[in-house]
């Protein structure tokens, strides 16, 4: 478990942790998952945010965080599908609370880069929320659009709390409204991957965090 937590806009405010290329910082097996062919990203990453692991540090830093905050209360975790995976895994690990998890599919997204601003639920819960602590689980907050309506949506089902965590939130790219209660890491309003984000469904298994090269995806 890291040291005691420390907000998370103070903690992302550092911009010096920044690598300005990523091909330059270490070996690239560094940061990503085992059995990925490294071969195959080519010069599809531009410049590293964060590695591995100044991003566990983060996770074991909320994770003490929501220990404190959920003393001797039952927690539900919600995490979103699909980019939430890797951050709902680390953290209930990291947790020395008891949780249950649950989760949710919404679709916001088309294959390119910018939301459609139209919200879908593709897969509800199983769990009926009425009188439990709920913490949604994000893997990022952008446009705040889906999160929004996820909250109002779950809300109208009278949960006793709800909050949420994410790992990443892009402060630029705000048009909605949202408080976020637990921030992993606030990042720059440009494409970025790993650790759950992605480009058209790839690059979400990196155990690091860079930005995606314009020439992917332009």
């Amino acid at each position: 478990m890291a040291g005691r937590a420390r907000s998370g806009r103070a903690r992302v405010a550092d911009g010096d942790r920044r690598r300005d290329d990523a091909s330059a910082y270490g070996p690239p097996d560094l940061w990503q998952a085992e059995g990925v062919d490294v071969s195959a990203l080519g010069n599809d990453l531009s410049r590293v945010l964060y590695t591995p692991e100044e991003v566990q540090d983060r996770i074991g830093e909320l994770a003490a965080q929501v220990d404190r905050d959920y003393e001797g209360k039952d927690v539900l975790l919600v995490g979103v599908l699909n980019g939430a995976v890797m951050i709902m895994a680390d953290l209930s690990r990291a947790l020395s609370i008891h949780c249950r998890m649950d989760w949710m599919a919404i679709s916001s997204y088309g294959s390119g880069t910018k939301s459609s601003g139209v919200v879908r639920i593709l897969k509800d819960l199983s769990t009926d929320i009425a009188g439990m602590h709920v913490l949604v689980v994000e893997d990022i907050v952008d446009t705040g659009l889906t999160l929004s309506y996820l909250i109002s949506n779950l809300r109208s089902r009278n949960p006793a709390s709800l909050e949420v965590l994410t790992a990443f939130r892009k402060p630029e790219a705000l048009k909605m409204p949202v408080e976020v209660r637990y921030v992993g890491f606030d990042i720059p309003s440009e494409f970025v991957v790993g650790y759950g984000l992605d480009y058209d469904q790839r690059y979400r298994n990196l155990t690091g965090v860079a930005t995606l090269a314009p020439h992917v995806y332009s």
